[in-house]
């Protein structure tokens, strides 16, 4: 059997992967709060019992229940990274030698538990008694989720205050400024009212605790009791014990400040302590407020309507329409296509609210039916046609009350989402509805409430983009301007070719990757002619590849050609190479970024293999299991091994997760203890260094730094559209590694799996996309300045790397109980960024900009990062570049 048919294709659950003693991620640190007495003026309930506290801290519903197999539930022996100092032959006695070869990491984090120093408690909670009845109203929050929201909230204020002083430029441009910050405002108060709502209770204190209801709806807000706040690692999805809850005097009324889409389930998300939803609802609307001000302030400035370009941008100028209409310039379309945007923003996450309201009072009428499994939602039936019918009855409501509404407006002069038409109200309520359920049905366990909400509304904006230019092409004549977000320049036509044609081509080719997944999970005995089985996948894949070139060169070549007027989109590319500073600066830039990347793989390639080569002698106490071959070539899975094995227990080209590897030349096996076998691995290892998953991880986010920098700073143009192909690489890659194409499917999946995290458990990998959006984001948004262009850059490149190394290495003033951030992390984030953005001004890169303003966004942004639960590489760059554009720095 072929090594690259051996694995769970399209797997990254954490059990197929290896813990690592050097990955310090708030998901894997211990529970430091145990036996934490509660505050003597709250409640004199005192927690010090260990079984109560591991009740507390019980499995959270987002795993699958008991009659849903998960990917990867097997057993792995824990793997050891061997250093100079420490010798995998050395590994026999691990019993007596364990505490002296403990790591510094693990050590350092044990050591300083007991003294870290919390700025602020873990829930937020006052409570205001209803005189004379005996019914108290209690809010009770996360005080992390209470941060983030309020950041948010803020920043949306403060993007409304801006807009409403810019309204005073032109009268009609002041009218549509009035009725956005009225949009904004309305929205956001609904926000508060939502927040208001989940986190409040209604207790009253006479009523005997034998009348708790019995209800799987647990949340923060429901342990109000300080007691219980003293936990903080108690996930707000986790469910209360019964025997806490006997101890309680107060009836609180169930309520979840959790939020699901309509016929989903917690175990359909990824598992998270904030669902992110303000993140969901706010950061859309805020990203396209800023995209608006910064149209608003190019339209003000006579330079900018010479060349709306950005500066340094060697680009065509953006098209325009010529017909019998009152056409506006490039950078007056601009302004009205953003004030869509802006509509599109709160339309979107008005959806999103409707969705979880309607999704939690489901819930709540469905409680009286009796207890459900563990996962599960009493209002979401298990048959999967069922919870499909149901979501398309619901999309197809929801579409049809916000159209109604959408007239209700129009013909009462009410200026909310007026720059919507009744086509692109229905399309988009359509288009984002059917994105949020293909998206979380076909990406298990990968995304949060919030993060889903941004990723799916990014998606309905570039597929509104693609539309509008499609429009404006199919009738110049009766359409007034080209609608599109970006300026309307080649750069745009490629993205949305490149990022909009690779996902068009899975849809498209999706019987051949389904095929392919499916016979590459299937076991080889279970096949009625298993010695068909590589000649199937390889005939799939054949068509994969084949089916992928004809689309390419054929429909998204061909609407590409059209876009760009009937030029052929391979050669203006060829010839575009050679329009640069030099004509040499753009190849060089492509060959400067390969050889990086070549690198970069080739080096992680050895370490990976090195460390695979020595992974059966750091495995030998554990229970391990291995699915082994035997001579005719069928599978044998199950086979368990729990006693102490020798090294000779595992073949040197199999591995401790089921899985087959290339042959790899394996050392002799040399006696424990010689002094041998120890100078032989010594010397083996001088060459290359092993790093902790973290480290591992942040090294990308370097390799961001030295491969972007230069391309921003030389052809941020350029950098615009490499950008993009990268995107589309990328999607290709999952194809191939999800569905187990032949034959580099293995081998992708492989390489992919060291680099994983407590994040990255669900089938599909999103930690590199969520990377290259972070640091490509600022580009592709085309700031006004060159400053605003290295945002994504600098906030994960240098800030979050440095913040996570200075606060694993001296943080001791953490933020919250129930984070593992710390003050210094969060210092160093803002200085560090702060000083390249200062060696960038003296370097005559970035503009001058002001200290004070820049300061204090990165300072903000810090915090978000230290409070937000949400993938900072996807949220922290447009969070910061936003409000960068709002505060005009």
């Amino acid at each position: 059997m072929g090594w690259s048919t051996s694995y769970q294709a399209g797997s990254s659950s954490s059990a197929s992967r290896s813990s690592d003693s050097d990955s310090e991620t708030e998901y894997e640190r211990p529970h430091f709060f145990r036996r934490r007495f509660a505050s003597p003026n709250s409640s004199s309930l005192v927690i010090k019992d260990d079984n109560l506290e591991a009740s507390l801290r019980r499995r959270s519903p987002h795993v699958a229940s008991s009659g849903e197999s998960s990917n990867g539930s097997t057993l792995l022996a824990p793997r050891q990274h061997f250093t100079r100092s420490r010798s995998p032959a050395l590994n026999g006695h691990a019993k007596s030698s364990a505490r002296r070869h403990i790591s510094p990491a693990y050590s350092r984090l044990h050591r300083t538990a007991s003294h870290d120093i919390t700025f602020f408690p873990t829930l937020l909670e006052f409570r205001i008694p209803f005189f004379p009845t005996s019914w108290t109203w209690t809010f009770s929050a996360d005080f992390r989720k209470c941060g983030e929201s309020n950041i948010l909230l803020g920043a949306i204020l403060y993007a409304s205050h801006t807009i409403y002083k810019l309204s005073d430029m032109d009268t009609n441009i002041g009218q549509h400024n009035l009725w956005v910050v009225k949009e904004l405002l309305i929205f956001s108060f609904t926000v508060v009212l939502y927040s208001i709502w989940t986190h409040s209770t209604l207790l009253h204190s006479r009523t005997p605790t034998s009348a708790l209801p019995n209800s799987k709806l647990s949340t923060s807000s429901s342990l109000t009791s300080s007691a219980l706040a003293s936990l903080p690692s108690l996930s707000p999805r986790t469910s209360e014990s019964k025997d806490v809850r006997r101890n309680i005097s107060l009836i609180t009324t169930p309520k979840t400040d959790f939020g699901f889409i309509w016929m989903t389930v917690p175990k359909n998300y990824r598992e998270s302590s904030d669902d992110g939803v303000f993140t969901g609802l706010l950061l859309g609307p805020l990203i396209a407020a800023g995209l608006l001000i910064s149209a608003l302030r190019l339209s003000s400035d006579d330079s900018s309507r010479i060349s709306p370009l950005p500066r340094q941008w060697r680009i065509e100028a953006p098209a325009e329409l010529y017909n019998l209409r009152d056409v506006p310039t490039a950078l007056d379309a601009l302004v009205r296509a953003r004030y869509n945007l802006v509509d599109l923003g709160t339309f979107c996450s008005t959806i999103l609210l409707l969705h979880v309201c309607a999704s939690w009072y489901q819930e709540y009428r469905c409680l009286k039916r009796g207890n459900t499994a563990e996962g599960e939602r009493t209002s979401v039936p298990r048959s999967e046609g069922r919870r499909s019918l149901y979501y398309i009855l619901f999309t197809i409501g929801i579409t049809g009350g916000i159209f109604g509404l959408k007239v209700l407006f129009q013909q009462q002069n009410f200026g909310l989402w007026e720059h919507l038409n009744y086509f692109e109200v229905v399309f988009c309520a359509l288009f984002y509805q059917f994105t949020l359920y293909v998206a979380i049905r076909l990406a298990h366990r990968v995304f949060t409430l919030g993060e889903l909400g941004l990723v799916c509304f990014g998606g309905t904006a570039v597929c509104m983009e693609f539309f509008n230019i499609t429009i404006a092409r199919i009738r110049p004549v009766t359409t007034p301007f080209i609608k599109t977000y970006r300026l309307p320049t080649p750069l745009l036509t490629f993205q949305i070719a490149l990022i909009a044609g690779s996902l068009l081509t899975g849809f498209l080719l999706s019987p051949f990757l389904v095929l392919s997944r499916h016979i590459a999970q299937r076991p080889v005995r279970r096949l009625r002619n298993p010695q068909d089985k590589p000649r199937n996948r390889r005939l799939l894949a054949l068509g994969f590849y084949i089916g992928t070139v004809l689309i390419v060169g054929g429909v998204i070549g061909m609407w590409t050609r059209w876009c760009l007027g009937k030029r052929d989109p391979w050669l203006w590319i060829i010839l575009w190479l050679l329009e640069g500073k030099r004509k040499w600066t753009r190849p060089a830039l492509l060959a400067y970024w390969a050889a990086l990347g070549s690198l970069s793989v080739a080096g992680w390639n050895r370490q990976l293999a090195r460390s695979r080569r020595y992974w059966h002698r750091n495995s030998m106490t554990s229970e391990t299991l291995v699915a082994s071959t035997v001579p005719d070539g069928t599978e044998q899975s199950g086979m368990t091994t729990t006693s102490v094995a020798g090294p000779s227990s595992l073949s040197p080209s199999m591995g401790t997760v089921g899985m087959t590897f290339p042959a790899l030349p394996a050392l002799p096996n040399l006696p424990n203890g010689t002094q041998v076998a120890s100078d032989l691995l010594d010397a083996a290892d001088k060459h290359v260094p092993t790093l902790g998953r973290n480290a591992r991880r942040k090294f990308f986010h370097v390799l961001a730094v030295v491969m972007f920098i230069p391309g921003i700073a030389i052809d941020p143009a350029f950098t615009h559209l490499s950008f993009s192909a990268a995107f589309a690489l990328f999607v290709f890659t999952e194809y191939i590694r999800y569905f187990a194409i032949y034959p580099f499917g293995a081998a992708v999946h492989l390489f992919m799996n060291e680099f994983l995290d407590h994040r990255d458990r669900g089938t599909a990998i999103l930690s590199h996309f969520y990377l290259l959006t972070g640091c490509a984001g600022s580009v592709w948004l085309e700031g006004p300045s060159h400053l605003l262009q290295f945002t994504g850059i600098l906030t994960l490149g240098v800030g979050d790397a440095l913040a996570s190394i200075v606060g694993k290495r001296i943080g001791f003033h953490r933020w919250s109980p129930t984070t593992s951030k710390t003050l210094e992390g969060s210092i160093a984030f803002t200085m560090s960024i702060m000083g390249c953005a200062w060696l960038l001004r003296l370097l005559g890169v970035a503009e001058s900009f002001s200290t004070t303003r820049y300061t204090s966004v990165v300072a903000l942004s810090s915090i978000l990062e230290a409070l937000s639960d949400q993938n900072d590489n996807l949220t922290l760059p447009l969070f910061m570049w936003s409000l960068l554009v709002v505060a005009d720095v």
